[in-house]
């Protein structure tokens, strides 16, 4: 194992102890570390068989969830260990009760992973997406437990493909089999030499179609929606797509709003409410106040968002003005046709379905305005476009039924841990 990697991850964790007493979030992820060992000493039965799935954060994990709760039902025998790295995913789904155990995952130094797998002796180990910790990795593969990774993508700009990459590359063929989403990602490995490969997609389109299915009623939105005018559902917004999302707004009565920012405190909303220049309203102030004299709904609650686009004729995914675009197939799922900005290129899903004809990106505000145009001027061809979208989602659902049938979990009998190190 490289041993400038190893010497990286130390002052990695080094510069976490220092810096988290001063930043929340790398505080947290102190503690949750420093709690994992004493969770699995109490939660783990070392009598039992379990699937150790890891994410390193919340949208990780949703794309590895169809395939945990696929396990649940199949192989009830099984126990589930789930592991986060961020925070952001951890708080959110600590309380998930689709797995057993759910912890933070120790840095990637060599003690700390013998220590983890030692207590955890897991059966197999399926990782979602990212996060390749090559301790991790070398590790699982010297005690010969089965290892898989779910709807990776790749590109060649990855350290992996690079000519000073390949100390990295090695972590690759640790894994018993890739699952990636797309051909071009199987040609890349192929090229430097990973074949161990299958594409079958990405678990996101099971994913979002099983939400939608269980997408929640929500009265107040009902109500807001409830005249004849076009609805824009505007989600996870950046002030960059606040600023051309908010000028069309106001610039158009016709339409109405509703806006879910991807950050929601105070600062943040106040600034969305000195822009509008039509009647608002938050959705935590709906308990008492009519919203049919409004023309926006603002939410400023987490959780509620991919339940709100069936709601909207059409939709916008922030994000495109910044690092990135937010969950476009949250808002395909519903046949609505999907906006967003420029940075998009990284993310299959929107490719396709702009090549589709059930997206379209926005580069500025002159370009949104045209398209919110056409839409509203021809609602049928906003509904043909919406159509589309839909149709690409069912189109590329089922992959998590793919992986299933190429791990063979009935196969796989219970790890068998070292001897325990000494604290």
């Amino acid at each position: 194992m490289n041993v400038f990697y190893t010497s990286a991850l130390h002052l990695y964790a080094l510069s976490t102890e220092v810096a988290s007493f001063f930043l929340r979030k790398a505080r947290m992820t102190r503690l949750g570390q420093w709690h994992t060992n004493g969770i699995l000493r109490e939660r783990i039965d070392p009598r039992a068989r379990y699937v150790w799935f890891h994410a390193a954060s919340l949208g990780e994990f949703e794309q590895g969830r169809p395939v945990m709760e696929l396990l649940r039902t199949r192989f009830p025998e099984y126990k589930i260990l789930l592991t986060f790295f961020s925070p952001s995913g951890y708080e959110v789904r600590k309380n998930y009760d689709g797995a057993d155990v759910i912890c933070y995952l120790p840095f990637d130094t060599p003690y700390k992973v013998k220590k983890f797998l030692n207590l955890a002796h897991p059966a197999v180990a399926v990782f979602i997406k990212y996060e390749f910790w090559l301790n991790y990795l070398s590790e699982l593969r010297r005690r010969r437990i089965p290892t898989y990774l779910i709807s990776a993508i790749f590109r060649p700009e990855q350290l992996f493909f690079k000519r000073y990459g390949g100390w990295y590359l090695k972590a690759l063929f640790c894994f018993d089999r890739l699952f990636v989403q797309d051909r071009a990602s199987a040609l890349l490995l192929a090229a430097h030499g990973v074949t161990n490969v299958s594409v079958c997609g990405d678990t996101r389109f099971d994913r979002v179609l099983a939400v939608q299915r269980q997408a929640r009623l929500l009265p107040v939105v009902e109500q807001f929606v409830a005249g004849d005018r076009p609805v824009l559902v505007a989600g996870s917004t950046w002030p960059q797509d606040e600023e051309i999302l908010l000028a069309y707004f106001n610039a158009h009565p016709e339409v109405q709003l509703i806006i879910a920012p991807h950050e929601i405190h105070r600062e943040h909303l106040m600034d969305i409410e000195s822009r509008l220049e039509r009647p608002s309203i938050r959705l935590s102030e709906t308990n008492d106040q009519s919203v049919a004299d409004k023309d926006c709904l603002i939410i400023d609650s987490f959780g509620l968002l991919s339940s709100i686009y069936r709601y909207g004729q059409m939709a916008y995914i922030g994000g495109g003005f910044g690092k990135g675009i937010h969950n476009t197939l949250e808002a395909a799922v519903y046949g609505i046709p999907v906006m967003f900005g420029p940075k998009y290129q990284k993310f299959r899903e929107a490719r396709e379905l702009i090549a589709a004809g059930g997206g379209v990106c926005v580069t500025d505000g002159g370009a949104l305005a045209l398209q919110m145009n056409e839409w509203v001027a021809h609602p049928q061809a906003c509904r043909n476009t919406g159509r589309i979208a839909g149709d690409y989602v069912q189109q590329n659902s089922g992959v998590s039924e793919k992986i299933f049938r190429e791990i063979p979990f009935s196969h796989v009998s219970a790890g068998r841990p070292d001897e325990v190190p000494q604290e």
